[in-house]
Parts: C-alpha cells; structure tokens; sequence
C-alpha cells in the first residue's frame, strides 16, 4: 500500500488560491484531503532574496495522480516556477492509507 501514496507539496503566494485548488483536486478525486499551513518562504529568486508570507499545501494522494497534479499546478499557478515536490509515504495506518486510496480512485477506473 504505501508504495502507492505519497504527499504533495506545492507552496502559494496566498490561502485563497492554495484553498480552491486543494478543493478542485478533492473534488476531482485526484487527491484525498490537503492540509494548508501558513509559512514564511525565505528564497532567492532573479539575482534577489525575498522573504515572503506563502501557504503550503500537503496533499494526500496516490503517486499515480502525480503527473497531473504536477500538469493542473503548471497550468493555474500564479507563479513562474512553483514549488512543486513529491515525497513517498513510508508508512501510514493501514486504514489511513486505505482512506487515501479509495479516496482518490476515480469511478472509471473502478
């Protein structure tokens, strides 16, 4: 099981945005849930050091949905290079991991 999930991390420069992408990505199924965290990004960036209020976004979902994630998140974020990372979930409840599957599963693969 858990090689087939992983967690998602995008940062964005505001709550609102991370939030109705986090919503679209749950409602599409093409992730379980996404936490967001308020966080301060101290980062260089055109020969300059920002350091700048973002949100980070962690979302739960299976590692096949990462293309398109990655795809959606190119495609609407506000940023020229966003911060785009996926990390394996070693281990994880088996009901949790059970929850994320069955979460992100679309009906016409079922």
């Amino acid at each position: 099981m858990t090689a087939e999930v992983c967690e998602i991390v995008i940062t964005a420069p505001d709550a609102e945005w991370a939030a109705d992408f986090t919503r679209t990505l749950v409602e599409t199924r093409l992730a379980a849930c996404g936490h967001q965290t308020p966080i301060r990004s101290i980062y260089r960036w055109d020969g300059a050091v920002h350091d700048n209020a973002e949100t980070r976004i962690a979302l739960h979902t299976q590692l096949i949905h990462a293309d398109e994630i990655l795809r959606l998140t190119n495609q609407s974020h506000p940023y020229k290079v966003p911060c785009f990372l996926v990390q394996p979930i070693l281990s994880a409840s088996p009901d949790y991991g059970t929850w994320i599957i069955d979460c992100t599963t679309r009906p016409e693969a079922i």
